[in-house]
This record gives C-alpha cells, structure tokens and sequence, in this order.
C-alpha cells in the first residue's frame, strides 16, 4: 500500500489513532514510540507531552509539511506487527478493535496479521462500530454454527450481548420445533424429543448404556442452556442481568455446540 502516494488523514481521524496507540494502558511506552517515530522518519517534535498527544503532533506536523500519510500508516505497521503481541493476543485483538473504529472512516482496515486492507469509507459512528465489530468477528475465528448468526446478527452488530444471549437460546427450541413438529416448549420440548424410549431425535444409536448417557446429558444441557440463560435473559432487564463479552463468546459457543451436534442448519 504505501507504494503509493496516500493523501493525509483527517484531523479527528488521526487523533483517534493516536489516543489508541498512545493509550496508557494498552498503547505503546514512551521509548517504543521514539524508535519506531525514528523508524518511519517522522521527527518526534514533541518529545515531552503526553503519548497520545505527542504521537498526534508528531502525526500532524508530518502531514503539514509532507501532505501524505504513508509514513503513519507504516508507523501502524510496525507498532502492530503480530509478532511483538506474543503472549499478549487480548491486548492486540482490543487495540486493533479500536483502530479500525478510527480507520474505517479512510477506508481502511488492520487485520490480524497487521497489513491493511482497502474496506469501503464509513461515515457514521454506527458503521464504524459494526466494521470493526469484534464479537462478530471472535464468533467467526470460533467458525460458530451459522444459526447463531442467523438469530442474532443485528444485536451482534450492536455488540448486544444481552439481546444476542436471548435470540440464540430461544433459535434451539425453534430449532427442534420445526425439526419434530412438536408445538411444547422448555422442558416439555426437550423430554419428548429426547425421549429414550421414543426418540423424535437422536444424536448417536443408543445402543448402548454409555450412548444413552451421552443422550440423556445433551438432553440435560439443552435444559441447562435454557434455566440458565433463556430464562434468565427473559426475566431480568439487562441493567440487572450483565453479560460481559467473554461470557457471550463463551454462552454462544455452547449454542453454536448444541446446533452442530443436532445436525440442524435451520
């Protein structure tokens, strides 16, 4: 990319970057940013300030008087070069999270393993944050069952992890629903349609006593899927009930689990 000449980057633009990579406790130290500010030739004319201000001075100075950006962008090279994150992946994940909110707005996109990529411009916070959505994005590293996104796609969007919870809990008992025609619900829905005796589905032959364990136990972890979270999310207002992004990349993952082992692609 920087082959090519690119124009500067906006103002607000360039001081989001800045605020992230000179962040205090996920950005760069003050010695990281003197050598890699030397690196890419970008003269450090404000040595003494703040880190985000400095490297956004330094940033602006640069494009004033040069009127391109090439060097920024390979500063965001270097400084997010994978291999400097070793040990450190939530660090990294969260940091180009927060970049591409920024830089989604010049057309542009960090991946994973920190070139760019030509995306189309956004110009409203709400694209942004659905460009650089991060738990969409962790879900599809997961290679999540499709239903999930099927279910939830817009609270994903959102990073709702409340509303997401909810719609992809209530997608197995629809699920099953259409799969054996049965209108019940809950426990009702599960126990005839896990039935040992009856079965109108079956995850292995039951041939044996361990097969109908490992039936009855995935009967039993679709109940506990829906006590514990279903149940819970209907009931209680998101204000009350919290779900952070870790237990929502966890709690998906189990549903994404239940789908794949139905054999259900609804």
């Amino acid at each position: 990319m920087n082959k090519n000449i690119q124009p500067p980057i906006n103002g607000s633009v360039l001081e989001g970057i800045s605020k992230v990579l000179g962040d205090t406790s996920n950005g760069l130290t003050g010695t990281e940013i003197g050598k890699f500010l030397q690196e890419v030739y970008i003269p450090d004319v404000d040595p003494t300030n703040t880190k985000w201000k400095r490297l956004f001075n330094a940033f602006v100075s640069f494009q004033n008087h040069k009127q391109l950006s090439n060097n920024i962008l390979t500063f965001i090279n270097k400084s997010m070069n994978p291999a400097r994150f070793i040990g450190r992946r939530a660090q990294f994940e969260d940091s180009i999270y927060e970049l591409n909110k920024r830089l989604c707005f010049i057309g542009l996109e960090l991946t994973e393993n920190g070139t760019f990529k030509r995306v189309t411009e956004v110009r409203s916070i709400s694209e942004a944050e659905q460009k650089a959505n991060r738990l969409k994005s962790k879900l599809q590293q997961r290679n999540a069952h499709s239903t999930i996104f099927t279910y939830c796609d817009a609270e994903l969007l959102a990073d709702n992890y409340f509303h997401a919870v909810f719609e992809a809990t209530k997608s197995i008992a629809e699920a099953i629903r259409l799969r054996t025609g049965l209108t019940e619900d809950g426990s009702e829905l599960i126990d005839k349609a896990f039935s040992i005796k009856n079965p109108m589905i079956k995850i292995n032959d039951l041939s044996s006593e361990t097969k109908e364990s490992e039936h009855k136990g995935f009967a039993n972890l679709i109940k506990g899927v829906f006590g514990m979270f279903r149940n819970t999310t209907a009931h209680s207002p998101k204000v009350i009930w919290e779900i952070t992004e870790e237990d929502a990349l966890d709690i998906l993952s189990t549903i994404s689990l239940i789908h794949r082992r139905l054999g259900l692609n609804t």
